[in-house]
């Protein structure tokens, strides 16, 4: 289409040379107006979504709060061994002192897993509003994260508790011998 029209604009200059001039400046001020329109048509698409961008950047850096807060939550129940409580070999030099009872112990494992799932929930209701996919992504990896280690938490629970059950057989077995 260009080589056609550049023949046609050669022929019209040489055979008419001021009418291949009007054709000429014809075509300059096409050109212009196009490059004019993809300029305002970018500054536009700029300009409309800028709001989302700082909405998503100031969300996503909220997010990472939430996120922060399910790894402190889980660094603190690190040490909470059920191991070192029912007597499972004797603590290091290194060992910090373990104070908890059992049932203590069990309460404040289940609080870590109620704050791990509060804290995925909160991110969740914080983006409810925010249709951006990134920003529900990063919702659903925080849920995700908050929900692994919940789970670490419960199967420490599951271990104290199968230890009461196994204890109680062990029990049973011990005085009907």
């Amino acid at each position: 289409m260009a080589a056609l029209g550049s023949v046609v604009l050669t022929l019209t200059h040489m055979i008419h040379p001021q009418v291949g001039n009007e054709v000429s400046g014809l075509l300059v001020g096409i050109d212009a107006a196009m490059n004019m329109t993809v300029l305002a048509a970018g500054a536009l698409f700029f300009a409309v979504s800028l709001e989302d961008r700082l909405k998503r950047r100031r969300s996503l850096r909220d997010l990472h709060t939430f996120r922060s807060i399910a790894h402190v939550v889980d660094m603190h129940q690190l040490t909470k061994d059920p191991g070192t409580l029912l007597g499972r070999g004797p603590p290091t030099a290194s060992s910090p002192t373990r104070k908890m009872s059992k049932y203590e112990l069990m309460r404040y494992l289940d609080y870590c897993s109620e704050m791990q799932s509060l804290t995925g929930k909160l991110a969740a209701l914080y983006a409810q509003n925010l249709p951006d996919p990134i920003v529900i992504e990063a919702v659903n990896d925080i849920e995700e994260l908050t929900a692994n280690f919940s789970r670490k938490v419960w199967q420490k629970i599951s271990i104290l508790e199968s230890y009461d059950a196994s204890a109680a057989r062990t029990g049973a077995g011990e005085r009907a011998t």
